[in-house]
């Protein structure tokens, strides 16, 4: 059935959109597909459509948060980040195809990079060749997963799912809290907790 396959691209997508870390993206992808039998290559390619849209979404509305909920200076010191990134656009392109390829939280680099405003095409590109390489290793380990249901219920709270969710949280954390320019510009970690406005 055709909603099957628009239940994967809005699940990607909703999964993707939200600004902190949640379930990756594959999760829900490898849940409709098992429970639906869905053709493997069209979950992913749909799915990782809908991922893609997410983030790019996310990239665009990242700012106006910032600008409503973050200080002034603590905005300045993201878009420092994100100048930083900007002046090695091959290093950060392929860092962003790398930790995409990672079973990691990538809201944290999505929310810097709008924040920052890194033109999209420069985020997007590497995550969609590293998020459909993920992915399709993912789905394809969910026809074995199928097979093993209640091996994966039992680990929903594995020290590593739980450990990715505090990875992402740590990583939030260090882009809002750190002050990136007095440790790019000093050598010197310092801290700023007062980012709200």
């Amino acid at each position: 059935m055709w909603w099957h396959y628009l239940l994967v691209f809005l699940g990607a997508l909703l999964f993707d959109i939200v600004p902190f870390p949640f379930a990756p993206a594959f999760t829900i992808m490898v849940f409709f597909q098992i429970l639906f039998d869905l053709n493997v290559w069209s979950v992913i390619i749909i799915g990782v459509a809908g991922s893609v849209l997410g983030r790019y979404i996310l990239l665009l509305y990242a700012p106006l948060m910032a600008v409503k909920y973050l200080k002034q200076s603590r905005n300045e010191d993201i878009k420092f980040l994100g100048d930083k990134m900007n002046e090695n656009k091959w290093k950060g392109i392929l860092v962003v195809l790398a930790y995409s390829l990672l079973p990691l939280p990538t809201t944290p680099l999505f929310l810097g990079a709008g924040i920052s405003k890194i033109k999209p095409l420069y985020i997007i590109a590497p995550f969609l060749i590293g998020k459909f390489t993920s992915d399709s290793i993912a789905l394809h380990l969910g026809k074995f997963a199928s097979d093993n249901q209640q091996n994966i219920i039992d680990n929903i709270f594995s020290w590593q799912s739980i450990a990715s969710f505090i990875l992402g949280f740590v990583m939030l954390f260090c882009l809002f809290f750190i002050n990136w320019r007095a440790l790019i510009q000093t050598k010197k970690l310092a801290f700023d907790f007062k980012i709200l406005n």
